[in-house]
């Protein structure tokens, strides 16, 4: 076959090493063409487990978060009494910021606690008792943040001494003295725009010195 290739000459015909060169040049085409399709395989494989897996850890960080202060939130409200000025065990109840008197740290000193929402961080804010006589100076409040991107409001719904389960909240202004038990509700999502979607956080604590028929 070669031979009847070959001119004159006896050198390959000019038309055979076109196709030669024609034949090799397609295979490299076909061959980067797998090779392209194969990474973009895999490069959106990757991408898609790295998103599901951020969902995931978001996920797991938010229901982690929430767990743990709606825990620490039910042990300080429910052991709120009166304060060591000898104030109301409540000072403030409003649909976005909760304050009482509690010994959270267990030092024989009742701590004027403060769960409030500042933009989309719920935050805590605490002041210890100080001086002779001792008072609660708003100076010395050490706030920290403990969950970010809270969605809603109202964050705290307040319930009378005749609550049953349906019983429908206080209505604002409240009279402190009403109060004998406190919801918490709150909803976390980082990005609305993205999954996961809201995790939402619930419960319900009463004030055990003030508790009477609940």
């Amino acid at each position: 076959m070669i031979n009847k290739l070959k001119n004159k000459k006896g050198h390959p015909d000019r038309y055979a090493k076109r196709c030669e060169r024609g034949f090799t040049l397609i295979e490299i085409l076909f061959g980067v063409s797998i090779f392209v399709l194969i990474v973009g395989a895999l490069t959106l494989f990757s991408r898609n487990i790295w998103i599901y897996g951020s969902y995931i850890s978001t996920g797991l960080n938010d229901s982690n978060s929430g767990r743990a202060t709606l825990k620490t939130m039910v042990s300080e409200i429910r052991t709120a009494s009166t304060a060591d000025t000898g104030a109301y065990v409540i000072a403030l109840a409003t649909t976005n910021a909760f304050t009482f008197y509690s010994d959270i740290d267990s030092d024989g000193l009742k701590e004027k606690v403060r769960y409030f929402l500042n933009g989309s961080l719920l935050q805590k804010g605490v002041i210890k008792p100080t001086g002779s006589p001792l008072t609660y100076n708003p100076v010395n409040e050490k706030i920290s943040t403990l969950i970010p991107n809270v969605t809603n409001i109202p964050i705290f719904d307040y319930y009378d001494k005749n609550y049953d389960g349906t019983t429908p909240a206080l209505s604002f202004p409240i009279n402190l003295s009403s109060i004998r038990l406190v919801k918490i509700t709150i909803n976390i999502d980082k990005d609305p725009n993205r999954a996961p979607s809201v995790t939402t956080f619930s419960t319900q604590v009463s004030i055990r010195n003030l508790k009477d028929n609940l």
